[in-house]
């Protein structure tokens, strides 16, 4: 492993709190494995037995859920640096929860689950600090999971729009903003089809609610916005 990818592991949440040296010497107990991935490889598939969280190195994945109709649902999407897998670390399930893809050409460290949850053989200091991290971790997912969960729950699409624009603009501070995923990621995210999505953006824009271009997005009345959330 290089110093970019341990500097990349010290800034993962993961490690929280911990200079890249000592990230670097946490390795030699952690005993990782690094895959390679092509673009639209299975990074992991959901039911397929859990042994390992993976940490993102380079490109850029989407954990999918998908129902017995087999319908998709785009859950996450992630950067270098972020997670997948720690849901399940102290559970009893023994297996994936989801599907993970990766969007292009990717590089994953893999941690194994018995390092993160038994006793560490050399007693490091650090291994009380993952631990809190895994655990803050885990609970921040599942409040993203709960947001996820409030989307679904709102039925129309100006709807799901008005309320991810607006949390948007509370997280940035400003009327002009970069969405945090590519337009077909949005519509996974929100469960709506893309086609209908980009008309509604439109409709949106033509009324002089918002404006937009690429992944840009740029909220014009802020109060219209939040009497159609509502």
């Amino acid at each position: 492993m290089d110093r970019e990818d341990t500097r990349l592991l010290a800034a993962c949440p993961l490690f929280d709190g911990l200079e890249p040296a000592v990230v670097k010497e946490m390795l030699v107990c952690l005993e990782p494995r690094i895959n390679k991935y092509k673009k639209s490889d299975t990074i992991a598939f959901a039911g397929e037995a859990f042994d390992s969280i993976g940490i993102l190195l380079k490109g850029e994945a989407q954990v999918i859920k998908e129902t017995a109709a087999g319908h998709r649902s785009m859950m996450a999407v992630i950067c270098p640096g972020g997670l997948f897998g720690e849901i399940v670390v102290f559970s009893g399930n023994a297996a994936w929860p989801a599907t993970v893809i990766a969007q292009e050409e990717s590089q994953v460290l893999f941690i194994p689950r018995r390092k993160l949850v038994g006793q560490c053989e050399r007693s490091c200091a650090w291994h009380r600090a993952i631990i809190q991290n895994m655990l803050r971790i885990i609970s921040e997912k599942a409040m993203m999971l709960n947001k996820k969960v409030e989307y679904l729950s709102i039925k129309s699409m100006r709807g799901k729009l008005s309320t991810f624009f607006l949390e948007q603009h509370k997280k940035s501070g400003a009327a002009t903003f970069r969405l945090p995923m590519k337009r077909n990621e949005l519509a996974d995210f929100l469960n709506v089809s893309r086609p209908s999505m980009s008309r509604e953006m439109a409709r949106m824009r033509e009324e002089g609610l918002i404006d937009f271009h690429l992944e840009t997005v740029r909220i014009i009345d802020v109060e219209r916005l939040r009497e159609t959330a509502e």
